[in-house]
């Protein structure tokens, strides 16, 4: 667990499954991560990032506010996907509920997540990837200290090939001296 001034960023639980839901379920969230999931899809990928954590030590989690006990979003640090070529290295990423959006959230939970990385990994460099037309999160990832791979571009496969999402940019930080 991650405590910040105003979130706790832990494990998805039980408890969490209809926020979490929700936030795959909404299409203004998905619009640049992929297709909206129903429940049965949202709980593997909550399963997924769980296995994760068992096997790496890794896995997205609850973003919850403090003052709430909402959980208000989903981030962490995983192993790149096998489908990519950022495959094997350790890759930050993040969502949140739209309500949650332009609160400055998303950088708070991603630079724990990365503070994290620095005192508990030996990487030596953490990487993002993105749909290139998700100008938003390029930006964050900009604001975290990212820079953006010039060899990093590439097809996603896991998106059709008429898909926008497809064209992903990629994103690195270095481990800080």
């Amino acid at each position: 667990m991650i405590v910040t001034e105003r979130l706790i960023l832990r494990p998805a639980e039980p408890r969490d499954r209809a926020a979490l839901h929700a936030m795959w379920a909404d299409p203004r969230v998905m619009a640049d991560l992929g297709p909206v999931k129903n429940e049965a899809a949202s709980d593997a990928a909550i399963a997924r990032h769980a296995g994760y954590r068992t096997d790496h030590g890794l896995g997205f989690g609850a973003v919850e506010r403090r003052d709430a006990g909402e959980v208000i979003g989903f981030c962490g640090l995983k192993p790149g996907a096998p489908t990519a070529p950022i495959r094997g290295e350790l890759e930050i990423g993040w969502m949140l509920a739209h309500a949650a959006w332009g609160q400055g959230y998303a950088r708070e939970a991603a630079a724990a997540w990365l503070d994290w990385a620095w005192a508990h990994r030996a990487e030596s460099r953490v990487v993002a990837i993105t749909a290139a037309a998700n100008t938003a999160s390029q930006r964050l990832m900009e604001r975290l200290g990212m820079h953006r791979l010039a060899e990093g571009d590439f097809d996603h496969p896991d998106f059709a090939a008429d898909d926008p999402r497809r064209v992903t940019v990629t994103y690195a930080i270095d481990r800080p001296r």
